[in-house]
């Protein structure tokens, strides 16, 4: 199985890889970067793996693109995949992906040190940001006192992750649906008309209101820094990291921490994810004992080294489960996929 898998490798690529390739997510990208530390730490007799941060979606693409050595091995998600790109997967002849659940994130709107926000709702959000609010028309919003008289009388300005990113995914799916299927209409035209919903629901508004700022969210981090009149939206690991510079603001009164993102509380949680090419696992030396590393308690439990990085720990059973996975390099069911 290995030589044939390296015969593969070799053939498509022009030689196999001694070096772990891995892309994807930004939010995921500081903790996988410190995996790739700690195993090359632990096992010198391995290259150090190669991280890159292309988002989410550009990510997962390149993982499908192929099998050999001019592709990556495994990809970082803010987002489960989807069924669309495992079947481009399998077009290109990437069958069984290993998916790993890594940890818990939330999906923070946050400020400056300096400002004086208050808590927000998934509808303020919405209103302010949608293109077509409800569907009544081009949002006319200049400020969040127009959004709702409770908020400050400040423009609205909120910088936030590309199309390509799983957290603008994760965006609309926590924050822009379910403050647009707050009205009760949206939620029927959901049942008549998924295209339609999806469209006045989804689109921002491109008016400067809403700014794209990139895959990196650090420089989102230093744009609210430097402004306390803008909102920024990321992952609360770059809030944790960043305490002395920004704060996250509450949604719908619960506050983004640890404890309330690890229990559900807070509303905007979202799993973390890192997917790894089976088929280059016998290929591709340390793949094995990357993922073991990535598995271990030390590593992603409630008290291992990447909770000093901002991870919040998955539930004990899926982190057993996640173990499991890593020893056994059993392939993930495509079957509940949407």
């Amino acid at each position: 199985m290995a030589v044939a898998a390296a015969t593969l490798l070799t053939a498509c690529g022009g030689g196999s890889r001694t070096q772990i390739r891995i892309v994807g997510s930004s939010t995921v990208y500081p903790f996988t970067t410190a995996v790739a530390e700690q195993f090359k730490r632990k096992w010198p007799e391995f290259s150090a793996p190669i991280v890159e941060s292309t988002g989410t979606g550009g990510g997962i693409k390149l993982l499908c693109a192929g099998l050999g050595s001019q592709f990556p091995d495994a990809a970082n998600a803010s987002r489960r995949i989807k069924k669309s790109e495992v079947e481009d997967c399998a077009a290109h002849g990437v069958k069984g992906l290993i998916e790993l659940q890594v940890g818990i994130d939330g999906l923070v709107v946050a400020q400056s040190r300096q400002a004086n926000f208050p808590g927000i709702t998934e509808r303020d959000i919405y209103l302010a940001l949608a293109a077509n609010p409800f569907g009544k028309g081009p949002n006319k919003a200049r400020t969040w006192k127009d959004v709702n008289p409770a908020l400050p009388d400040i423009r609205i300005e909120v910088i936030g992750p590309p199309p390509t990113s799983g957290t603008r995914d994760s965006f609309n799916e926590l924050y822009m649906l379910k403050g647009c299927n707050s009205e009760p209409a949206m939620k029927a035209l959901k049942k008549s008309d998924e295209s339609a919903h999806k469209q006045i629901c989804e689109k921002v508004r491109e008016d400067g209101a809403f700014i794209e700022g990139g895959e990196n969210d650090n420089l989102i981090v230093q744009k609210i820094a430097a402004n306390p009149q803008a909102l920024g939206i990321f992952g609360y690991s770059f809030v944790e990291e960043n305490a002395d510079r920004v704060k996250g603001l509450a949604l719908g009164g619960v506050e983004p921490s640890y404890d309330n993102i690890a229990n559900g509380a807070f509303p905007a949680a979202r799993p973390l994810y890192l997917y790894l090419k089976a088929q280059h696992v016998p290929a591709v030396r340390g793949m094995r004992e990357f993922l073991a590393e990535f598995a271990r308690e030390s590593t992603w439990g409630r008290k291992g080294y990447l909770s000093r990085k901002g991870l919040v720990a998955s539930p004990e059973p899926v982190r057993q489960a996640g173990e499991a996975v890593a020893k056994s390099l059993a392939v993930m069911d495509e079957a509940d996929l949407t």
